[in-house]
């Protein structure tokens, strides 16, 4: 496993937090690629497809604010602080301009940040990307709700649970709900957002409304198997987006970098290939 490097960030308006550090890892050589993980992640989940990329590109996988090894401040999360968290953070590293390629709510940040800094991105890659308003979500997620309460009770009963579980032959749902538990706790975002997306009229800060200004080379990237985020989403920011190609992996599901980090390198090398075909090379 590479090494986390550390930077330290100066508070600013926008974060107004002390002892602000981004983690992150840096592997490879080419033009930069920063890569932004989604919920429960970290920079780590791109591991698998920085071995496939790290020939060709410049991988730097960023720790948001508010996950991994970044600092997790008691602030009001919302995708505008994680978009002053990633300027700040290319700041540090001194990048003029890189392709980001974002998962999931790190597409939501990387779509975010593109239309605010455009003359300072390259294009973009987005895998299952959040960001669309879908007023739907809550009723496909009803049962996380107790999920996201503080109070230990909530442990509590999935310590008695557990037992049973297993008896009746539900280990890994069981497993999958505590890591869950565990990952909404130990990750401010994630709980705030997914407290947010629970209450549908309280969406505000999505992006479909604005994409259609964006005028970058665009890569879109979907499973066609995705319960989270459904494949229309993944259509909506390739319809809306001038000239982005759309690419729906067979039989994928949400778990895009981990399990389909194979495709995705093909995926990019043919669409970096068709922005630099003097240079470029598909085969990764």
């Amino acid at each position: 496993m590479p090494i986390k490097r550390f930077v330290n960030l100066s508070p600013t308006p926008a974060i107004p937090a002390n002892d602000l550090k981004a983690a992150y890892l840096e592997i490879g050589h080419g033009p930069t690629l920063l890569m932004l993980h989604g919920f429960f992640g970290d920079a780590a989940c791109w591991l698998p497809l920085i071995q496939k990329l790290k020939s060709h590109f410049r991988c730097i996988s960023l720790d948001l604010i508010g996950f991994g090894e970044s600092s997790k401040p008691m602030i009001r999360y919302d995708v505008a602080i994680s978009v002053a968290f990633v300027r700040q953070f290319v700041e540090k590293l001194g990048i003029e301009s890189c392709y980001i390629l974002g998962h999931s709510f790190g597409g939501w940040v990387a779509s975010a940040y593109a239309l605010k800094y455009p003359n300072l991105t390259q294009g973009l890659i987005l895998t299952a990307p959040a960001g669309i308003r879908d007023d739907s979500f809550a009723d496909r997620h009803l049962n996380l709700r107790p999920l996201l309460w503080k109070t230990p009770l909530v442990d509590w009963a999935l310590h008695l649970a557990t037992p049973f579980a297993k008896m009746k032959g539900k280990r890994a749902e069981i497993e999958k709900i505590w890591w869950i538990r565990k990952s909404i706790v130990s990750q401010p975002v994630a709980r705030s957002f997914l407290i947010s997306r629970l209450r549908a009229k309280e969406v505000v800060d999505t992006v479909e409304k604005e994409i259609h200004k964006l005028r970058l080379p665009t890569l879109v990237i979907g499973g066609d198997r995705d319960k989270t985020i459904p494949v229309w989403h993944c259509q909506t920011f390739a319809r809306e987006i001038p000239n982005a190609k759309l690419a729906i992996i067979s039989g994928a599901d949400h778990n895009l970098p981990d399990g389909y980090f194979r495709e995705i390198a093909d995926l990019i090398g043919k669409f970096m290939a068709s922005q630099m075909p003097a240079t470029a090379d598909s085969r990764y």
